[in-house]
């Protein structure tokens, strides 16, 4: 594939994220359920592409709708690669602080979204046995979809299409991308619905309102007299020498650089003494272990370097970047007809899984959390529904001038969720375990799990609670 076309790609996917910022911007709609331009970017380029324009007779191209065969192969690509970047993002610049803190202050979260995570799995496990594969002959796999596509979001499914086909489970990433799409619109929408009802109903300590959002807010957009407060980040380096954006784009090259090399040692290893009876690292995505990584680089440079070379807001914008890419890739890629023809399965691990998320919330958040149970649990049920930027969001809504533990909480406990679900080491090993050892004692690992989990939150966090009213 030549250069001019892949670089042709990444125009028409910004052509694309602009446009959809600019429906954003001009659709009350949009705005009032904060649909994310990326998601609207991916749902622009998956109508003018083969799969809905094409079906409709419009030609432009040998495979219908808009763009080219080549273009849509590069999109395809994407995800894969930038969901990498994404993860190994998750730790540069972040000072780790002592696991008694962490714990001390999210506890409860951590708790609870494990509870979630695992309980996601247990419900999708059953499925599978149970309804879709005896009934829609799906691969025994499908019982990984609901963690990965909820709890890990776009960015996991369309990292692990890899995975999916190595397993022969090839229509398991459409079906995983289109689970995370129903999942982010549902999570914001819902959480919405949450957030009045919380406030209306006196769940909430911190009383706020949507409606109270400020038209800029809504908008996604920053005035100019508002622009300082919002900075992009600082430099740390001399432009004359290197940019600071290059510099922080170069450790995150070598934190992915560390996972894989610690990928193709477990290969090795694998190959060395067990590939005979069970192959778990030769599925194993990059992902994840570029996370691990990050946590290497990041533990190397503040031991054996003085000058402070990192900065968060860089590195947050270099991550919103390559997650925006790859929402939009990953949506206008998505194959309809692959959805169509498992469309009942679809709707019902759709279905499943929002319950789940949002009973869990409304009774067992309650119980756990010792304090704020509201305000700490909404921001749980928006990263449980796909994306933790959603689950941010919901907590600002809940509490605009963060008076409570909620965001300080969801901050450090990524470091106890996302190593192990919601894109993590069990996440992105979940399939090749399933295929390799069955779906029954995968089930019967997850419900114990699970079960753990619960009572944890409820005896000791719960009995703290109880002694604290």
């Amino acid at each position: 594939m030549s250069p001019e076309v892949i670089g042709f790609s990444f125009i028409i996917l910004g052509v694309l994220l602009i446009i959809g910022k600019w429906l954003r911007v001009s659709t009350p709609f949009l705005q009032k359920f904060f649909v994310p331009s990326s998601i609207i970017a991916g749902l622009l380029g998956l109508l003018l592409g083969p799969e809905i324009l094409g079906k409709m007779g419009v030609e432009l191209f040998d495979i219908g709708g808009l763009f080219p065969e080549s273009m849509l192969e590069v999109w395809e690509e994407l995800p894969g690669l930038l969901i990498s970047v994404i993860f190994a993002s998750f730790f540069l610049s972040k000072t780790i602080p002592p696991i008694k803190k962490i714990w001390r202050i999210s506890g409860p979260q951590i708790t609870f979204s494990h509870f979630i995570s695992w309980g996601q799995y247990v419900l999708g496990i059953s499925m599978a046995i149970f309804i879709l594969t005896p009934f829609f002959d799906l691969n025994p796999a499908a019982g990984a979809l609901l963690e990965i596509s909820f709890v890990g979001g776009h960015g996991t499914a369309a990292g692990l299409s890899g995975t999916f086909s190595s397993v022969d489970f090839e229509e398991g990433k459409d079906l995983a991308i289109g689970l995370a799409t129903v999942g982010v619109l549902a999570g914001v929408i819902l959480g919405i619905i949450l957030v009045n009802w919380g406030a209306r109903k006196g769940k909430t300590e911190i009383l706020n309102s949507p409606n109270d959002i400020t038209e800029e807010q809504l908008k996604g957009i920053i005035s100019e007299e508002n622009q300082e407060d919002e900075p992009v980040g600082k430099k740390t380096t001399r432009s004359e020498f290197i940019e600071t954006f290059t510099v922080h784009f170069a450790y995150i090259g070598v934190a992915i650089g560390v996972g894989y090399l610690i990928l193709e040692g477990l290969i090795l290893l694998e190959e060395a003494l067990w590939v005979d009876t069970i192959e778990l690292f030769t599925h194993l995505p990059l992902f994840p272990l570029a996370m691990v990584g990050a946590i290497i680089v990041q533990l190397l440079v503040d031991k054996c370097v003085k000058h402070k070379i990192f900065d968060t807001g860089i590195v947050n914008r270099i991550q919103g970047f390559a997650l925006d890419l790859l929402i939009a890739s990953a949506i206008a890629t998505l194959s309809i007809s692959v959805i169509g023809e498992y469309w009942v399965p679809f709707l019902l691990m759709s279905i499943t899984a929002i319950a789940w998320n949002v009973l869990a919330f409304i009774y067992i958040a309650p119980r756990m959390m010792p304090d704020y149970w509201f305000e700490r649990g909404i921001g749980d049920l928006g990263q449980a529904m796909g994306m933790s930027a959603a689950g941010m969001m919901l907590i600002n809504l809940a509490d605009p001038q963060t008076e409570t533990p909620a965001k300080k909480s969801f901050g450090y406990k990524q470091i106890f969720l996302d190593l192990i679900v919601g894109g993590g080491i069990v996440t992105a090993a979940s399939v090749p375990i399933i295929v390799a050892f069955g779906p029954v004692p995968a089930l019967i690992v997850a419900t114990v799990v699970t079960v753990g989990w619960l009572l944890l939150g409820l005896l000791y966090f719960g009995k703290k609670e109880k002694e604290r009213t």
